[in-house]
């Protein structure tokens, strides 16, 4: 559920609004004058937002704009088919060297 609230309640109802960040989990979207102007989250959720966020970057400067669900996938697909060759980790390491060293 979407927890709205008058930005007050920050000062009036403090320990409600800080249950529901930290205890619950759950963001609040505060309200001036009937429009939206923050958001409250715990450190937490925050920390973990910004690191989807640095991670999404990070696959776009790599890979691009992908869509990532179809980009999983196929993954899914190739690991299902028999004839996709998996290669151990000596193997993955011995090449990330090979292209760290290029």
């Amino acid at each position: 559920m979407i927890n709205i609230r008058p930005v007050s309640d920050l000062r009036n109802k403090y320990p409600e609004i800080e249950e529901l960040v930290l205890k619950e989990n759950e963001e609040v979207y505060l309200t001036k004058n009937g429009y939206g102007t923050m958001v409250v989250m715990s450190l937490e959720k925050y920390s973990d937002l910004m690191k989807e966020i640095e991670l999404q970057n990070k696959l776009e400067e790599r890979f691009g704009d992908v869509d990532m669900e179809n980009f999983l996938k196929e993954l899914e697909k190739q690991i299902e088919d028999p004839n996709t060759k998996f290669l151990t980790h000596e193997e993955v390491f011995r090449e990330i060297r090979r292209k760290l060293n290029d």
